[in-house]
């Protein structure tokens, strides 16, 4: 085949890039300078990508993410799926692809979780405890993922470079969708909040012992059958009450023990 027959392989040089089309109403980032991420979990999710090497788009797929060229994003069990739109009409598929911890190894962090009472308080009130990576990786299960192969991307541009600048775009937003909500991590590595919360409550509710039953009212003995005390002579019947823990009732404005002491008079003086 003569050399000007060959296939160009750069054949996409000759047609230089208009820049992506714009989006209207696309998902764009909240913060148009600085850090992408700003509480620990999501710093620490941007700082796994980067120490991965997954390429040199991040920069592009950070103006990418803030010029709201994300058109949907959505997050469940193993993946999240987005749409970018990029040069071409047809907008870019996007998938991140993260497999899911199984439910021993859920019962296995949870179990860890409810037996450490910070933790547990911390979580049950929506907050992430800043030591729970440590947790996770005691049990030989990572939070986040810990090598390349452990988080497949996938873009149906073109592009060679993994991440491209798509790809790039829809993790910047997913860790600002960390930041406001820490529990769709764990959500995206298999256990939804709710799931979460409410086995915890139940394994805290199981280690935590049985209350004791409460004292036996001391005023009780004032409305059983039986004879009542006689009055010793040297004292008197408020003295014999005020002994007595007589509960915070009042009777038509007045506290309970004071309505009692003349009824006591009575009947002793019967007896």
């Amino acid at each position: 085949m003569p050399d000007d027959a060959k296939p160009d392989a750069r054949w996409w040089e000759d047609y230089p890039s208009t820049g992506p089309i714009k989006v209207e109403n696309g998902i764009k980032a909240r913060r148009t300078r600085g850090k992408m991420a700003t509480s620990w979990w999501s710093q620490r999710f941007i700082t796994v990508l980067e120490e991965l090497q997954l390429g040199g788009r991040m920069t592009r797929g950070k103006t990418y993410a803030r010029a709201g060229q994300v058109m949907s994003l959505d997050i469940s069990a193993g993946k999240v799926i987005a749409k970018v739109q990029g040069s071409r009409p047809e907008p870019y598929a996007v998938k991140l692809i993260s497999k899911p911890l199984s439910p021993q190894q859920w019962d296995l962090v949870t179990e860890r979780l409810a037996g450490m009472a910070l933790f547990a308080a911390k979580l049950l009130a929506g907050q992430m405890p800043s030591e729970i990576e440590e947790v996770f990786a005691e049990l030989d299960v990572p939070l986040f993922p810990a090598a390349a192969r452990d988080l497949p991307m996938h873009c149906s541009c073109p592009d060679w470079a993994v991440p491209c600048k798509h790809v790039a775009a829809v993790c910047f937003l997913l860790a600002e969708r960390f930041d406001d909500d820490p529990f769709l991590i764990f959500e995206w590595r298999g256990r939804s909040k709710t799931e979460l919360l409410d086995r915890l409550r139940r394994s805290r509710a199981e280690e935590a012992p049985a209350p004791p039953p409460p004292p036996e009212p001391a005023f009780d003995d004032f409305f059983g059958t039986g004879p009542l005390p006689a009055l010793p002579e040297d004292r008197n019947a408020d003295l014999v009450l005020l002994r007595v823990d007589a509960p915070a009732i009042d009777v038509r404005g007045q506290p309970l023990i004071d309505v009692l002491v003349p009824l006591y008079h009575q009947f002793t003086r019967r007896e």
